[in-house]
């Protein structure tokens, strides 16, 4: 049983910074996921699948998987490829280029 250790990237419908913070622990599964028949409802037998634990830092995070015997993976977290810019940024002073319609 294998654990990833990751920090959430944000949603594309999130325009805050809401749940990205924090690292998470969420297991790998260990049986495939099967499609009931008669409703075609997805179910597992797999119950740590269910589990995502949430940790302050990621050393917080390490330290758990360490203290139960929990082999993971952590996965360092990407920065933003750009800043985000709000709307009055099209008409500041300090604006690079003609803003024109």
């Amino acid at each position: 049983m294998t654990a990833r250790i990751y920090r959430p990237a944000k949603t594309a419908m999130q325009s805050g910074h809401a749940k990205t913070r924090d690292w998470v622990l969420d297991y790998e599964p260990e049986e495939p996921r099967v499609v009931e028949s008669l409703m075609g409802w997805t179910s597992s037998g797999d119950m740590k699948s269910q589990l995502r634990l949430r940790f302050a830092t990621k050393e917080e995070a390490v330290a758990y998987a360490e203290r139960h015997g929990i082999a993971y993976q952590v996965q360092d977290a990407k920065s933003a490829a750009r800043k985000g810019l709000s709307y009055a940024d099209n008409f500041s002073n300090t604006r690079r280029g003609a803003w024109t319609h």
